[in-house]
């Protein structure tokens, strides 16, 4: 049943220390697990670099669109995190591996259409996102090939989430710095032993991409065979796993909405004002992932202590998640600011787009505490299987951003006017998820949130 309450009164000193060793031993490992991602896209532009302007801009052009396709299922990994951390609180280690088998196997079923769609719309996809004649070749050959790492990526999803619910950020760590090594190599020796030019990229991405997933199937295979699960499909658990991920896909189509809004007024701004909003953006990107990691630490908590009915616990857990994200976005922000002088020569050495910087960069660092804020509650909140709350607030915040970021190009506002706009987005954000958390309607206990 649903439990309001009050916010928990600060703990003991030593229940704060017992909480914050929790929330490092799987915050630490989980940052080093998402920057995995832009680590293998970082390590294929140097290399296709290169070989020529059209084909890293084709390169370009394909990780963005991979990228689109991959983050809006980044829902497999939440909801599967959520669910079995629950089934771990309660205590039925064998029905936690049992949903983490039905997530992947949600993950199979979706990536299927997936492949079938890039195959078939590579040339569409390419073109829709500006490509030109020359770089447009090398994303459709980029696309193509990758297709068929698309399994192994909503796999890896899945099955990151599975280790997660049990607490364990670690394993996923150790893959992704295997996964990233053997794309390291494969792509040195496709693209340049091989002369197999971008194919050679992509092929290197998609083998490390497989050779990950694998471990993952090891992993989750010794694991249902530890607890005695079976590796069946269950059409009951898939359509559960289904209607859990619904919610949170919603949820983050609605934040990749408010991405590209912001990108698209960015570029009707100028070169400038684009180019800046990138730069921005992108080192918004890179704070983003160690908040996220705190988050990833609040879903696996958070349902574990809700599987357990253990309220007080939770209530404390989300007062301590909440202070270390408030704290880290202080420090972010400061890093932000003070770090110009180190950080931005390294994207750009135009004075205009420096000009632009030095606004964007110091409104994006303004509400740095906000987005710790965020980005905890969104974690305690998706740890408490509280999808259909945060896809109706991500959606009443989008409308609210809508107006805000077609006023700017409207009544001249500048990149500036932009940032304001993304700093209201985040200030919505939080007004929403602090309201829902002190309801404490989201609180509901058992192994499975009715």
């Amino acid at each position: 049943m649903p439990v309001p309450g009050p916010p928990a009164a600060r703990p003991p000193a030593a229940e704060r220390r017992r909480h914050d060793r929790e929330i490092l031993a799987l915050a630490l490992p989980a940052f080093g697990a998402l920057v995995a991602e832009p680590l293998f896209l970082m390590a294929d532009s140097a290399i296709v670099g290169h070989l020529g302007t059209a084909q890293l801009a084709g390169l370009g052009v394909a990780s963005a669109a991979l990228t689109t396709v991959v983050g809006v299922f980044a829902f497999l990994a939440y909801a599967t995190t959520a669910a079995v951390a629950r089934r771990i609180g309660a205590g039925d280690r064998r029905a936690a591996v049992q949903q983490g088998i039905d997530g992947i196997w949600l993950a199979l079923l979706l990536s299927a259409g997936l492949v079938a769609l890039t195959l078939l719309l590579a040339p569409q996809a390419a073109r829709l996102l500006g490509a030109s004649a020359t770089a447009e070749p090398y994303a459709v050959t980029y696309l193509r090939i990758s297709a068929l790492g698309v399994p192994a990526m909503l796999l890896v999803l899945a099955a990151t989430g599975v280790l997660r619910g049990f607490q364990d950020t670690r394993t996923p760590l150790l893959v992704a710095i295997g996964g990233f090594t053997a794309n390291l190599l494969l792509n040195l020796g496709l693209v340049y032993g091989a002369g197999l030019g971008v194919a050679g990229s992509a092929w290197g991405t998609v083998i490390a991409q497989n050779a990950m997933a694998a471990v993952y199937v090891a992993v989750v295979v010794r694991g249902a065979r530890r607890e005695g699960a079976t590796l069946r499909p269950d059409a009951a658990g898939i359509r559960a796993s289904a209607r859990a991920g619904g919610p949170l896909l919603v949820r983050t189509l609605s934040l990749r909405a408010v991405l590209l809004l912001a990108t698209a007024v960015a570029a009707h701004l100028g070169d400038a004002e684009v180019a800046a909003h990138q730069i921005t953006m992108t080192v918004w990107s890179f704070v983003a992932f160690a908040l996220d990691a705190v988050a990833i630490a609040g879903q696996a908590i958070i349902g574990r202590y809700l599987g357990a009915g253990d309220l007080p616990g939770t209530r404390a857990a989300t007062r301590r998640m909440v202070e270390w994200g408030l704290g880290a976005g202080v420090l972010f922000g400061l890093l932000m600011v003070l770090g110009r002088p180190l950080y931005v020569p390294l994207f750009s050495s135009d004075p205009a787009v420096r000009h632009q910087l030095s606004t964007a960069l110091l409104l994006a660092a303004l509400t740095q505490p906000v987005g710790g804020l965020v980005f905890v509650l969104d974690g305690v909140l998706m740890g408490a299987g509280d999808g259909r709350y945060l896809a109706w607030a991500m959606l009443a915040t989008l409308l609210l951003f809508v107006p805000a970021a077609l006023a700017v190009p409207a009544l001249g506002l500048g990149l500036a006017g932009l940032w304001w706009a993304m700093n209201l987005f985040m200030l919505s954000r939080a007004a929403f998820l602090v309201g829902r958390v002190r309801t404490g309607h989201w609180m509901v206990t058992g192994a499975v949130r009715a």
